[in-house]
């Protein structure tokens, strides 16, 4: 025993029993989480798209036209949204997010992008930094990291397990990581559901998109909920 430390239940002086516990520095709580939640971080591919200063400055003003506040961060994100790319691959994904160009649906910029891509082989790939928002759920894009999975249905998702299992490992890091419950864990099928949606344009305050549907988010839900938070 290091001199001068009275261990905690082993000296007989009252006046140690009655401190109570050691305590232990909130820093050390940090790095236990930290350690642990890196634990369960699945293998990430970095694969950046070009996301510069003109880009930034179009994700503001799309939010402040949305949303209300000209901001291009993505603080204290609430929602994950799981879509599928509505292609066979991934490249093909990789170039439609990264040429900012007005996308074909809603005439606006920045282009469409989502934080993640999950290819057919399971393989995660990372786009964008967590702490910059994408537009891939209109009404959501203020508070939702978007993972896509390549495939044509909801299915390519449930359906492959090599992409189901990276699919749940991410998923689970990341709501641990930010605290975000397994209800707000949805499919973009689901985003008007959202207490989260909010949409300052009148026309596309009823808009969504149907890939990862109510009942395929069930299953997917079902079995997230039975990976539990470090």
């Amino acid at each position: 025993m290091t001199p001068g430390v009275v261990a905690y239940g082993l000296c007989p002086c009252p006046y140690a029993r009655a401190r109570g516990p050691p305590r232990v520095p909130a820093g050390a709580l940090g790095v236990v989480l930290a350690a642990t939640l890196n634990d369960v971080k699945p293998a990430i591919v970095s694969r950046p798209i070009p996301y510069g200063a003109k880009r930034r400055r179009e994700m503001a003003a799309y939010s402040k036209r949305h949303y209300g506040r000209r901001t291009a961060r993505l603080t204290h994100p609430h929602v994950i949204v799981e879509h599928y790319t509505a292609n066979t691959s991934f490249s093909a994904t990789f170039n439609t997010f990264a040429n900012d160009v007005p996308d074909a649906e809603l005439h606006e910029r920045p282009a469409t992008c989502s934080h993640f891509v999950i290819d057919s082989d399971g393989t995660i790939y990372q786009l964008v930094k967590l702490t910059v928002r994408c537009r891939h759920t209109v009404g959501l894009n203020w508070a939702a990291i978007g993972i896509e999975h390549v495939g044509t249905s909801d299915g390519a998702v449930l359906d492959r397990p090599k992409v189901l299992r990276a699919s749940l490992r991410l998923t689970r890091w990341l709501r641990c990581r930010y605290s975000i419950r397994v209800r707000d864990v949805i499919g973009h099928a689901e985003s008007l559901s959202s207490p989260y949606h909010k949409e300052k344009v009148a026309r596309l305050r009823t808009q969504t998109h149907g890939d990862m549907s109510h009942a395929a988010m069930q299953r997917y839900r079902r079995k997230l909920s039975r990976l539990d938070c470090p």
